[in-house]
């Protein structure tokens, strides 16, 4: 009788543990779900007001030099555009790299939960 008494209360505590991490789990992806809808509302927002910038001063730059030098004013400005890119992209790259791992908190809560578990294991074993 004790020890159906234990196995159920073990199961009652392994169900509530595996609630309790699914739930950290739920939280955590509707946060990074709320963070990357903002991050991506911002982006299009500076996307589009940058295209707008930067439309402006390369018809400034041209018009500039439309008399002298208005080929090597488009092909610098290509150039710039070119390089600018490329800076951009290498950046969001090591940004998307640097993010932690998607429900890291529920992993290490589950790991800590199977250490747990495991040393309650092994000093049961020993006595």
């Amino acid at each position: 009788m004790a020890i159906g008494a234990a196995v159920g209360r073990i199961a009652t505590t392994l169900v509530a543990m595996v609630q309790t991490r699914l739930e950290l789990a739920s939280v955590e992806m509707e946060e990074q779900s709320q963070r990357w809808l903002g991050y991506l509302l911002m982006s299009m927002l500076a996307l589009f007001l940058a295209a707008i910038a930067i439309v402006m001063g390369a018809l400034f730059v041209i018009i500039l030099f439309w008399d002298t030098h208005r080929i090597g004013a488009v092909l610098g400005l290509a150039a710039v555009f070119a390089l600018s890119a490329l800076a951009v992209g290498l950046k969001v790259r090591s940004g998307m790299k640097a993010q932690p791992a998607l429900l890291s908190a529920t992993i290490g809560e589950l790991r800590k939960d199977l250490e747990f578990l495991s040393a309650e294991r092994h000093a049961h074993d020993h006595q």
